[in-house]
């Protein structure tokens, strides 16, 4: 335990976290349930920052949101990186009694959901008759993340300063232009279209995606938690 706190307090003394949790196991009476493991996880090396990375994990019995309300309760003044689940949006609420945590949003995530869409290769092992037709949009929209995460692989490990003015020179144009882009292409759609799902992820957290463009802190995707 004093060896937890220890890490505890190193990975809460962080500007920015990353966070996830995960299902693991757990032998019950009879029978297995599932449970929860929670990461907090703190890597300053993607904008040059030198204190050491490290994890803190917790366990729960369920999803609840009160778990990590209760592992930030004293963590006040932060940018959390993490997936869009709901449980976390007490977190982000103005009106918490503390500072609310600053959200920035995972593009792994939202790239996710409109890959799946335009998997070829998924399509071309399924056959035409189990496989859905690749969705131009998404197959867009995968484009034009790639884009943006290329530009992130050159500027890892650059000063939060430089990461922050390669991405107003060069990413911002990209992220405004598929924002107009996104939007145009969603009034086309009908309200069954499969790809409207991954769309509205994004749009209606726009300002939370967008972030990382004014804060060369942020990473442009949460995988340090994933891998964690």
């Amino acid at each position: 335990m004093p060896i937890f706190k220890l890490i505890e307090r190193h990975v809460l003394s962080a500007e920015r976290l990353h966070g996830d949790d995960t299902t693991i196991r757990i032998l019950a009476k009879g029978k297995c349930t599932t449970g929860r493991i929670w990461i907090y996880v703190r890597d300053d090396q993607p904008f040059a920052g030198t204190a050491p990375p490290a994890a803190v994990y917790y366990a729960s019995s369920d999803r609840r949101g009160e778990h990590p309300q209760k592992h930030l309760a004293n963590w006040d003044a932060g940018i959390l990186q993490v997936d869009c689940y709901s449980g976390l949006n007490a977190l982000f609420d103005e009106r918490r009694k503390d500072q609310p945590l600053t959200p920035a949003f995972c593009f792994a995530h939202a790239r996710r959901g409109f890959f799946e869409l335009a998997d070829i290769e998924k399509n071309a092992r399924e056959g035409k008759r189990n496989g859905k037709p690749i969705s131009p949009i998404a197959l867009e929209a995968v484009k034009r993340l790639d884009a943006l995460f290329e530009i992130e692989r050159e500027i890892n490990g650059k000063t939060a300063a430089e990461r922050r003015a390669v991405r107003q020179q060069m990413s911002k144009p990209l992220f405004d232009d598929m924002h107009a882009w996104l939007l145009r292409e969603r009034e086309t759609l009908s309200r069954s279209s499969d790809v409207l799902k991954p769309m509205n992820y994004m749009l209606s957290r726009w300002t939370d995606f967008a972030r990382f463009l004014d804060d060369g802190r942020i990473c442009l995707s949460n995988n340090a938690a994933e891998r964690g």
